[in-house]
């Protein structure tokens, strides 16, 4: 993995560059770097499929309504993994130090990754603020609810901020299970074993319709659980 993305990353970067004067810095991310993830899934033999799309509803599949897709976090691979194979374009929303990275951060800023300042609570709130504005505005967002990868595979405690953004930004969520991305590259490993990845998309979640934040939380865990148990 670490090869393979030494060399990958930096070119698909460049490549990515080269194409903004072309096609505008979200279009062109959105156009070159999901060939990132392509080009994983087959020069190490992961095929990679989407599940559960065409349920959808259309406003959501043709870009009219925002989302915050949801997802469990069983690999590195995950974020690549879900940018190459959305339909959609999504973000993710990453700490402000990310943008610093060299290639990482560039194609971050690029393709309009949302970051939050986390180095104290007030900046925090108001990078919240921030965030739920440039969703409302259009923007979907990818959020890992658990925060980290499972060491185990196994679903984590969910972290609260996705799901307040969720509601101050008034949008669904829509809730993912990805699925093989634990056995293709658990955490704490750098060797990549051939294998299916499937991304499963389930009903989409009004965060609107609940008051409080906890019981949102427990819906779209119970939804993403589901996912999972039927896809196994």
């Amino acid at each position: 993995m670490a090869v393979w993305a030494g060399l990958m990353v930096p070119c698909t970067v460049i490549g990515i560059l080269l194409a903004v004067p072309f096609l505008g810095p979200r279009r062109a991310f959105f156009t070159v770097g999901p060939w990132y993830a392509r080009s994983v899934g087959w020069f190490c033999r992961v095929p990679i499929t989407l599940h559960g799309w065409d349920q959808l509803p259309a406003d959501i599949r043709e870009g009219r309504q925002p989302v915050i897709f949801m997802s469990n976090h069983e690999s590195q691979l995950d974020p690549p993994v879900l940018i190459g194979v959305l339909p959609l374009p999504a973000v993710y929303i990453a700490k402000k130090e990310v943008k610093y990275l060299p290639f990482v951060g560039w194609a971050a800023m690029v393709a309009g990754v949302i970051f939050i300042d986390r180095r104290d609570r007030e900046r925090a709130i108001r990078s919240i603020h921030a965030a739920a504005l440039e969703i409302r505005g259009g923007k979907n967002v990818v959020i890992f609810p658990e925060g980290t990868r499972s060491p185990t595979g196994r679903l984590l405690p969910f972290k609260k901020g996705g799901f307040a953004l969720a509601q101050e930004a008034g949008v669904p969520i829509v809730p993912l299970a990805t699925l093989g991305g634990f056995q293709v590259l658990p955490r704490g490993s750098a060797l990549i074993r051939p294998g299916r990845y499937e991304v499963h998309v389930g009903a989409p979640v009004e965060a609107s319709a609940y008051a409080e934040r906890d019981a949102l939380a427990e819906e779209v865990r119970r939804r993403i659980e589901v996912l999972i148990s039927g896809a196994r």
